[in-house]
Parts: C-alpha cells; structure tokens; sequence
C-alpha cells in the first residue's frame, strides 16, 4: 500500500506510485486574460483611428498632406505680397499709356528737350517740356527726380524710373495721372535703350514680377 493512501482506504481507493498528481491552472482564467488583451489592442486601434479622421478634416499638422501643405505655402505666400503676381504686372501702365513732363533743373541747356525727345522715340508721351519750377530749379543732385500721384508711385514711376538708373520717385499733391520727370545735376544720359526696354518688359508682363522668398 501506498503511503499516499489515507488509513482504511484501499482496494480501488488505493494511490498506487511514486508521483504527485499535477495540478493544472484554470482555463477560464486563461480566457479572461486573452479577452482583456484583445480588448486592450480593439480600444488602441478605435484611438487611433480617430485621431487620423480628425487630422483629415481639420488639417492637424500630424496628418496634413504633401498637397495640403503646398496648398498652405501657396496660401501664405500670396497673403505675404498682398496679391497675385499676375495682377501686378498687369496694374503696370505699357510706356505708351504714360503723359511724361521733363524739366531741366540745370544750368545745362536743352537736356529738357533733348530727353523728351528720347522719351518720346522710346514709346512714352511727352506733355510739357521746359525748366524746372524754382522750388527744384538747380536743387536737384542726383540724375533727377521722378515726381506723381501717390497712385503713380507703383505704377506709371515704376516703369519711368527703368529709363533713369539713379532717379528718385517722390509724390506729391497732384490728382492727374501724368508725371514729371525733373533732370538733376548728375544727369549724363538716359538708361542705354535695350537695358530700359529689358527692365520694361519684365515689369508689364503678367507673371514675370520678382518671386517671392521661400519661407514654406
């Protein structure tokens, strides 16, 4: 008889070897371990998702799009210059559309008319010709003066100033649309002509104004 075997106990109650019966955990707790991990990775994957939906329709920048982010480049950088680069070649008047008044405020004589006429075989218009008014007559040391309207500063001057390196645009009190072009003490002659007509083309063409710096 077994020693295993408890007092008065035998034939089929007998425990008969030399090894301990094995005891084997219970396979509820095994399941209810499983179903708690598989829960666990169901509620990561659900979070997840829904932090991708709301980056898709709010543009959250852990999920925004090479094009997306293209798109808010494109944004800023037109927010940065106030304005389409084609619209503002197209607010620049042609030469033709342009009425120039030239002033000498030298004791050189003739230079007014000498210049008008250039102007006027470059495409300009040429209105009055003549000396310089006595608040500019011999006050002027630069090449010249560029004078207009507020509203001529980035337009009919832009394109006047490509024909005279070194001329200063000023504005003044007038309310027409022409402008003068007043000659200085340093003036020697105009912009050689295919370095003007270069400058002209480049501003008056729709989309060739200077890019704008890559901040994106």
């Amino acid at each position: 008889m077994s020693m295993l075997t408890p007092p008065g106990m035998g034939g089929q109650y007998r425990i008969t070897g030399d090894k301990y019966p094995r005891m084997r955990p219970s396979r509820r707790r095994g399941r209810l371990v499983a179903a708690a991990v598989a829960s666990a990775a169901v509620l990561g994957l659900l979070g997840w998702g829904t932090v991708q939906l709301i980056d898709v329709f709010t543009g959250g920048s852990g999920g925004t799009t090479a094009a997306g982010r293209a798109a808010d480049c494109r944004a800023r950088t037109a927010a940065g210059t106030g304005q389409a680069p084609a619209a503002r070649a197209e607010s620049l008047p042609a030469p033709g559309r342009i009425t120039v008044n030239v002033y000498n405020a030298t004791p050189r004589s003739g230079l007014a008319k000498k210049t008008a006429e250039e102007l006027r075989r470059r495409g300009f218009r040429i209105g009055k010709v003549g000396n310089a008014a006595k608040e500019y007559d011999k006050k002027v040391k630069g090449p010249g003066l560029l004078l207009g309207s507020p509203a001529a500063q980035d337009t009919s001057l832009r394109v006047l100033a490509t024909q005279l390196s070194g001329a200063s645009p000023r504005a003044d009190a007038r309310e027409g649309a022409d402008v003068d072009l007043i000659i200085g003490d340093a003036f020697k002659t105009l912009t050689r002509q295919q370095t003007a007509d270069k400058a002209v083309t480049t501003l008056t063409a729709p989309g060739t104004t200077a890019p704008a710096k890559k901040t994106c």
